[in-house]
């Protein structure tokens, strides 16, 4: 196969994917919990995730915090060394697992709640019956779909369906909140997207 029938067949598979990605109350709520405890709690948004699951979670965080809601990306690992301290009442925990099985963060479960037992947590997951989703408050389920990694291995599908979920919570927090262009300028003092936004 040349690259660009692979191209196109990576492209339609994915396509494919987001769009089976099913809706459910859980993303009501979800956003609503975020809505809640970081715009008028005060609290912030920690996400967290291991592996490629990881960067999904860092950059979910970001984009939060460029659109108004204070959030940090804690490494599961480094939690247990200290970093949870990093967790304060009224914030909201998002964690994304594709497996749910991802022992880092199972346990970075326990600890937060162990430090404070209501802390609500939103996952990201492409097992809905799995411990992690057991244990959230929201649950968001990935559309079940194969890898296009030749291997079925890497992630890859999923990976591209945790980031669109991650901009559906963003979007429609940003819609809730009502965060506006002047807001984002503020946020945005450099480069293109702080020019464009001042416009």
């Amino acid at each position: 196969m040349n690259i660009s029938d692979s191209m196109r067949e990576i492209l339609a598979a994915e396509s494919q994917a987001i769009a089976a990605i099913p809706y459910t109350p859980d993303y009501d709520k979800a956003v609503e919990l975020i809505v809640e405890h970081v715009s008028r709690r005060g609290g912030k948004l920690v996400t967290s995730g291991m592996g490629k699951a990881g960067q999904i979670a860092l950059n979910i965080a970001t984009t939060f915090s460029s659109t108004g809601i204070p959030a940090v990306n804690l490494h599961p690992s480094e939690a247990q060394h200290g970093d949870l301290g990093v967790l304060q009442p009224n914030d909201v925990m998002l964690l994304v697992s594709n497996s749910g099985r991802t022992r880092e963060i199972i346990d970075l479960v326990m600890l937060a709640r162990n430090l404070y037992s209501d802390v609500p947590i939103i996952v990201i997951t492409g097992n809905g019956d799995s411990e992690l989703a057991h244990t959230a408050n929201a649950t968001l389920v990935t559309a079940p779909a194969p890898e296009v990694c030749p291997l079925g291995l890497t992630p890859t599908t999923s990976t591209t369906m945790m980031t669109v979920i991650g901009d559906i919570l963003v979007v429609n927090v940003m819609r809730t909140t009502g965060f506006t262009r002047s807001q984002y300028a503020l946020r945005h003092h450099g480069g293109y997207l702080g020019t464009k936004s001042r416009d």
